[in-house]
């Protein structure tokens, strides 16, 4: 069984949390070093948007539960499925590790088994292939390449599936096409090249495209949760329709209070945006619903087990994956 063992980590800052929320806020949608790497691959990789996917879930091979893969990079060499940590220190990787006496003493320091990082994404990479075939797509599985990266300079561990700290840079130039390739993939056929054809790169970034990520929930104070939305008494959406959902209050909490004490409930107004690209006038719209604002909107938060129950005049809006 393959094991990683990080040794060294400072402790991370405590998740914030939210009174008006019954289960612990999660963190943003994403993180910063994440975002400011994301446009370093762009750079880097010359890749377009369209070829880039940031957390995609992918159906495990029993089709019961979704799988998150940080981040899909459509090339033409293949269909890049990478996991992003931002470990850092020492790992390691044994069925069985122990932690140092001498470590005992740093009382900064955090120890953290994780479990088969390297299958887990090998696995995943697998089962997105399996994904494309039951949509009707015919791609070799060696052209869903599996890879981690460890996104801190002062995290290394040995792995042909892993890139390490100093070897980002070099991994992501590799990934660069120049004319030549351009041109030999044009004019070469897949099945003598090996690599993707472009009507394969097309359906391919057609069925990435429909596939779903998290819902992220943005609440009044600027907090963003992202997880699954399930679902709110008093309204009926289809998410297939539906984009976005945007509450709106018709006072503010003073009035609202004052409102309350009188006996009377505060209400939210909810406006349901069409999903699909904008007109000249922005999102249509769909529908729009008043509620209590004390209506709970129940959510699954990413990372925990149980549902969160989120006052309506809470929240500012919900943005739904597909």
């Amino acid at each position: 069984m393959f094991q990683m063992v990080q040794f060294l980590v400072p402790s991370g800052p405590k998740r914030p949390g939210n009174p008006s929320v019954s289960q612990p806020a999660g963190q943003n949608r994403t993180q910063p070093a994440h975002n400011e790497f994301l446009q370093h691959v762009r750079t880097v990789t010359g890749l377009r948007q369209q070829d880039m996917f940031y957390n995609l879930r992918v159906p495990n091979e029993s089709q019961t539960d979704r799988d998150e893969i940080s981040l899909v990079l459509l090339t033409g060499h293949g269909v890049l499925c990478i996991d992003l940590k931002t470990w850092s220190g020492s790992v390691s990787a044994r069925s069985e590790t122990r932690v140092r006496s001498q470590q005992q003493n740093l009382s900064s320091v955090s120890v953290e088994q994780l479990p088969d990082a390297l299958q887990a994404i090998t696995v995943k990479s697998r089962n997105l292939c399996s994904h494309m075939m039951r949509c009707g797509l015919k791609v070799r599985p060696s052209l869903f390449i599996p890879r981690m990266l460890l996104l801190s300079e002062d995290c290394a561990l040995r792995d042909e599936l892993l890139v390490s700290g100093t070897e980002v840079q070099a991994f992501l130039h590799s990934l660069r096409g120049g004319y030549v390739s351009w041109l030999s993939d044009a004019f070469t056929p897949s099945w003598i090249s090996g690599h993707l054809s472009y009507g394969q790169m097309r359906a391919l970034r057609e069925h990435l495209e429909l596939m779903g990520t998290w819902d992220l929930l943005l609440l009044s104070d600027g907090q963003e949760l992202n997880g699954d939305f399930q679902s709110c008494r008093h309204l009926a959406l289809n998410r297939h329709d539906t984009d976005q959902l945007e509450f709106s209050r018709a006072g503010s909490l003073i009035t609202d209070t004052l409102w309350s004490l009188l006996g009377h409930t505060p209400q939210v107004t909810v406006s349901m945006y069409k999903r699909g690209a904008q007109g000249w006038l922005g999102k249509p719209l769909i529908a729009t619903a008043t509620i209590p604002s004390s209506t709970r909107v129940i959510f699954r938060i990413r990372g925990e087990t149980a549902d969160a129950k989120i006052p309506a005049g809470s929240i500012r809006s919900i943005t739904l994956s597909i």
